[in-house]
């Protein structure tokens, strides 16, 4: 029955995010479908412990890509 559900209504999947500090040290993570309230969330491919506490290293950010018609962005540039 749990299949039949899943099949008919899809999640969005988990995204992870990290909260930096005011000096870019990671201090929590968070997965959820949207951006966390607040600020200081960036999103990452990821959470690992070894990050807490530590700059996220240069391949952890998730880079976000322009959303909409890629007609509409064309037309404003």
């Amino acid at each position: 029955m749990h299949s039949l559900w899943s099949l008919l209504f899809k999640r969005q999947p988990q995204r992870h995010f990290a909260r930096l500090d005011a000096q870019g040290l990671c201090q929590a993570f968070k997965c959820c479908e949207q951006l966390p309230a607040g600020s200081g969330w960036v999103e990452v491919s990821e959470s690992r412990l070894q990050w807490l506490n530590r700059p996220l290293p240069g391949n952890a950010r998730v880079v976000q890509r322009p959303r909409g018609n890629r007609l509409q962005r064309m037309l404003a540039a």
